[in-house]
């Protein structure tokens, strides 16, 4: 079984050794790809719908990995216990999604190690979130896959001894894309901030020349959010 880019980034994210819960599991390629491999010995695969769970079942017996994944139906956190995980993975849902589920397990999340995360939205908010709960970003990493841009992030729980909190506040700009990938200038943020940019500055272009109300508050926006990008851009640009 090979993963696809996005999800290979996030499986990469699991440290060695863990106990992982996969939350909205759907297939279970990333239990059964880390548990195939040794990188972790056992894990959850967890779902709010039979369906995927049943799918996700198949799956790990077609691994011959039973004795190794067990599957539950679970809304979010709800069938896991504190201790059971030192790992979560949440990926592939939209962002408020995400912190809806993060705040629901609230007890179990802090009892996790670490959770990796992988919203397809509002992520900015989703770091927002993690920042008041007092979580400490460990790493972050985005991969581009058949022209979509797929950001991630591995954040420690303020309960873990570990834990170091963030010493300043995150920027507008920092929490729209990331301060660990604008600190370390990842390639492919660049790519994705050069087409933002290049993108919105043509629809720019063609909304001038409507020239409508709707088209000018909408030009608004968009001014806005290129200058967002530009301020991001910006970083790779320091030496």
């Amino acid at each position: 079984m090979e993963l696809s880019k996005r999800l290979k980034a996030v499986a990469d994210m699991v440290g060695t050794g863990s106990v992982l819960a996969d939350i909205g599991t759907d297939h279970a390629y990333i239990p059964i790809w880390l548990v195939s491999r040794g990188s972790v010995p056992r894990a959850v695969a967890m779902d709010v719908n039979e369906g995927p769970l049943k799918r996700a079942q198949e799956n790990i017996l077609q691994n011959g990995l039973e004795e190794k994944i067990e599957t539950r139906l679970s809304d979010g956190f709800k069938a896991l216990a504190p201790g059971e995980a030192d790992t979560a993975v949440i990926a592939g849902m939209g962002g408020g999604l995400t912190v809806r589920i993060l705040k629901n397990g609230m007890k179990v999340v802090r009892s996790l190690k670490e959770c990796i995360l992988q919203p397809q939205s509002e992520i900015d908010k989703v770091r927002t979130f993690l920042l008041e709960e007092g979580f400490s970003f460990i790493r972050e990493d985005m991969v581009e896959e058949d022209g979509k841009y797929y950001p991630m992030m591995c954040v420690r729980s303020p309960e873990s001894p570990e834990c170091a909190a963030e010493s300043e506040k995150w920027s507008e700009t920092e929490l729209l894309y990331g301060r660990l990938l604008l600190k370390e200038r990842h390639p492919v943020l660049r790519d994705y901030l050069e087409r933002e940019i290049r993108i919105k500055s043509g629809i720019i272009r063609s909304l001038e020349e409507n020239g409508s109300g709707r088209a000018v508050r909408r030009i608004s926006e968009l001014k806005k959010e290129v200058k967002q990008a530009e301020k991001g851009l910006g970083y790779y640009a320091l030496q």
